[in-house]
């Protein structure tokens, strides 16, 4: 899916985060991208077993994991030999029969790793995905039983907080995450009103997947963005009124107001929705 991204509202939103607080702060006050927005917005788990484990780039590792899982050596990149080149993982999954259950879980756990690499725990080259999720993908039955959204919301505040250095030039991190909870939640920043768009539902990312982009909206400059950010009072401390949850996907909403720790390997960041929740 192709979503609608623009560089100077990124770069006005980050101007507005508070690393102590993992927040941002707006004149309608403190907000942040929490994990009520995570299940609406990707859908994806909340609630299970952390996304960690034992981290080790040695050739042996590698090696093993991957004929566990590909049956095969592993194409590594060439700038760093813990990550996986995604082109060859997707040689992989393309080229799968599908006729069998091995064959369908092969496919499973290679589009998994892809949306790792270049959706959720993205760096800035979009081309790779590290090793360490190999060991997660292993075990097909327990795939699903990691909280992946908990682990993408971590890898977004410190990406957030990354962002902020003087040195950093670009941002990486979950960024289709990010501007989907900006356009939902700062509506008069979006590019369509409204009305013109579909009905939200699960997941609320698809009806900002693959719109038009429009002159106007993306020739405005940072400097536009930020004034009107800073002087903004309309913000949707609600937009999911009204979404319709999946029988399924219930017993995570409970966990939706969780004050804690979110772990994604060796990142660990606090969720403060006590600051922000109305």
């Amino acid at each position: 899916m192709g979503f609608i991204r623009h560089s100077g509202l990124l770069s006005a939103l980050v101007k507005r985060w508070k690393p102590e607080t993992n927040s941002f702060v707006l004149l309608a006050g403190e907000v942040t991208v929490t994990l009520e927005d995570m299940l609406h917005i990707f859908i994806l788990s909340i609630d299970g077993e952390v996304v960690a484990g034992w981290i080790d780039s040695n050739q042996d590792f590698l090696f093993n994991h991957s004929m566990a899982i590909f049956g095969s050596k592993p194409v590594m990149s060439s700038s760093s030999k813990s990550y996986i080149k995604l082109s060859w993982v997707r040689h992989i999954r393309d080229t799968q029969p599908l006729d069998t259950w091995d064959s369908v879980q092969l496919y499973v756990r290679c589009h998994i790793l892809c949306l790792l690499g270049t959706t959720l725990f993205t760096d800035k080259s979009t081309s790779c995905a590290h090793a360490r999720y190999l060991p997660l993908l292993q075990n097909f039955e327990q795939i699903g039983t990691y909280s992946w959204g908990s682990a993408t919301l971590a890898h977004l505040y410190r990406s957030l907080c990354r962002a902020l250095r003087y040195d950093c030039k670009e941002m990486d991190g979950p960024l289709d995450l990010l501007f989907v909870w900006e356009l939902e939640q700062i509506p008069f920043l979006a590019p369509i009103p409204r009305h013109q768009l579909a009905p939200a539902k699960i997941s609320v990312a698809r009806r900002w997947s693959n719109r038009p982009r429009y002159n106007a909206w993306t020739s405005r400059k940072a400097a536009s963005v930020r004034h009107d950010i800073d002087y903004m009072k309309e913000f949707m401390f609600r937009p999911y009124l009204g979404i319709i949850i999946p029988a399924e996907l219930h017993h995570h909403l409970d966990v939706c107001d969780t004050v804690g720790p979110l772990v994604l390997f060796e990142c660990v960041e606090w969720h403060p929705v006590d600051r922000v929740i109305r």
